[in-house]
């Protein structure tokens, strides 16, 4: 059924759309939201729109100071809490924390994550963009299930991104143990996965109140990029040779507060009571790609496939287990 119902279904919201937008007129007075990364490109964007209707936004982060001083300036009730997702101890203790407090939670965004980064191991050697952007992020919602419940009715978005139509998950060797490591098949194995993700705990979770979807946020210029060298992004035609960006990737490319707005669209709005388990972009169900699709838009099949989202489910859990 996955796929079937990987349609659009008219929001009125478009791939421009700011993500204060896209809350206008709630009040998220009461609710409870955790935002990971929410300290700096997209992920500070829908923190600035969620606390801005009302919302109590939690940021875990790496580095507590800096995420402490990036929030300064944003309004709403917010606080900031320690946490890496590379390593699952730390991440295991903010859940128990949370759930120790007695606070239910509404909303889950896992919005941070690493691009296209040198080979890197986390955890028992893992490979680190499926290990920091799925294997945590799994970990996190699993930990946080118990005040995910608490809330009667919630929502996990796992960022996903388009990268995802470059590859599956690499089923036989994910972390790159046997064969030889390329960072591009290596994040869209880890968004693949974080979009199988949201299918599967969709599915597992549903029962409990607890509805998840994938979101593509868009191409937008933020701290991802810190792996990639002007001139690789150059060669991809994301930018000139001197830096400056070309007019046509100017009007494709979203800015951090457009960027946001899907993430934001799918933890909140009221259009997607009654479903779950979608891949979203542009502020909107995807569309499943077709053969006219292009390579930057629609959802590829392996993305909304059930089977596929239980062998990951499967195989990550007893990764987890074995940590």
């Amino acid at each position: 059924m996955s796929q079937e119902n990987q349609k659009p279904i008219g929001s009125g919201f478009g791939a421009k759309t700011p993500a204060a937008d896209v809350v206008k007129g709630m009040d998220l007075s009461g609710k409870n939201v955790i935002v990971t990364g929410g300290y700096s490109g997209i992920g500070i964007e829908e923190v600035r729109a969620l606390a801005g209707v009302g919302a109590h936004v939690t940021v875990p982060a790496r580095r507590p100071d800096a995420a402490k001083e990036a929030l300064a300036d944003v309004e709403g009730a917010i606080e900031v809490g320690s946490m890496d997702l590379a390593d699952l101890a730390s991440v295991r203790k903010f859940a128990d924390d949370y759930v120790g407090s007695g606070r239910r939670l509404d909303i889950l965004i896992n919005n941070a994550g690493i691009m296209a980064c040198p080979l890197a191991r986390v955890g028992p050697g893992w490979e680190s963009q499926f290990g920091i952007n799925h294997l945590g992020h799994m970990a996190l919602a699993q930990g946080l299930l118990p005040a995910l419940k608490k809330a009667g009715t919630s929502r996990v978005v796992a960022l996903s991104s388009t990268a995802h139509i470059r590859g599956d998950v690499n089923w036989d060797d994910p972390h790159y143990e046997n064969s030889e490591y390329d960072k591009w098949g290596a994040y869209a194995q880890a968004k693949s996965a974080n979009a199988l993700f949201a299918l599967g705990a969709d599915r597992r979770w549903d029962e409990f109140g607890v509805t998840a979807f994938g979101v593509h946020p868009g191409g937008i210029f933020t701290p991802l990029q810190r792996h990639l060298s002007v001139e690789e992004m150059a060669a991809m035609g994301w930018m000139n040779p001197d830096g400056t960006i070309p007019p046509a990737i100017q009007a494709m490319f979203k800015t951090p507060e457009q960027g946001a707005s899907t993430a934001t669209w799918a933890a909140t709005s009221p259009q997607l009571e009654g479903r779950g388990g979608e891949y979203c972009e542009d502020c909107d169900i995807a569309q499943l790609s077709g053969a006219d699709s292009q390579r930057w838009e629609h959802a590829r099949p392996w993305i909304c496939d059930d089977e596929k989202a239980d062998r990951l489910w499967a195989m990550s859990e007893e990764m987890l287990a074995n940590a």
